[in-house]
């Protein structure tokens, strides 16, 4: 008996922060099952050519570096991952940051709050509205298809919010929302919008609180699970949203925290 494959063979995926944590598993990931990956980065570019040749090497994967921070940005990046495979099928909005030192919203400076807008959101909009006018300009591979896959990665704390960090969890909120709404609207046209909702994960931009000897235990002991994720246990998820056996969800805010956002 066969096994059951998560087969994205003759796919083109475009994944956002590619380069790191996340975003690097999920690049893993997609092209382990069968498709050719673009992904960007901000600076790390010798991680992110280490990446490339992992994955196969130009044929299958390439990185390119863009920053996300505007609308117009965003649609480039799209624009350049056509450019180099000639279509797109599934985008993943991984990219994001997370201003490590506490804001309380009385301190909070305008220019953190507009920064964390421009890269969390703003740049989102751009990657989505290019995105699906590749997505319903392009027939899908097989006739009656699903035609494209958008996962965005909002977090718990768009969902319970966060003291002093108000910023970040008002656009892992919008994304939650845009989820929902971009659903309604393309559903129809055989795109899937979804969005997965990590809570702490081990990775480099967490690494500071989750290593901390006071901070980190007091993490921990708020997440059922009782540790972070690994970056692969958010990449696994994200994978199965742009495959055929999640075709029949939409709009799915897809909470993968160790049960941490029952309890918080």
């Amino acid at each position: 008996m066969s096994g059951v494959e998560l087969n994205l063979d003759n796919r083109v995926a475009l994944i956002t922060g590619g380069s790191r944590g996340i975003g690097a598993e999920t690049v893993r990931l997609f092209a382990a099952a069968g498709a050719r990956v673009i992904f960007s980065y901000q600076r790390a570019q010798e991680r992110a050519e280490a990446l490339v040749a992992e994955c196969g090497g130009p044929e299958r994967c390439r990185a390119v570096q863009q920053e996300l921070s505007t609308p117009a940005e965003g649609r480039a990046l799209v624009e350049q991952a056509v450019a180099e495979f000639g279509r797109l099928d599934a985008l993943v909005v991984n990219h994001g940051i997370w201003p490590p030192m506490d804001a309380p919203i009385a301190a909070m400076t305008d220019a953190q709050w507009r920064n964390t807008m421009g890269v969390n959101l703003d740049s989102v909009f751009g990657l989505v509205q290019g995105a699906v006018a590749q997505m319903l300009g392009q027939p899908p591979i097989v006739a009656g298809a699903i035609r494209g896959h958008v996962v965005l990665i909002s977090s718990t704390a768009g969902q319970r919010g966060e003291a002093n960090h108000a910023d970040y969890a008002v656009t892992k909120g919008a994304l939650i929302s845009l989820t929902k709404s971009l659903s309604s609207e393309l559903a129809p046209q055989g795109i899937r919008v979804n969005c997965v909702a990590p809570g702490w994960v081990d990775t480099e931009m967490s690494a500071a609180s989750l290593k901390h000897p006071e901070i980190g235990p007091r993490i921990a002991a708020g997440i059922p699970v009782g540790r972070a994720a690994t970056a692969r246990e958010i990449a696994g998820p994200v994978l199965f949203l742009c495959t055929a056996l999640a075709g029949f969800i939409s709009g799915e805010v897809l909470n993968v925290n160790g049960g941490a956002v029952l309890v918080g």
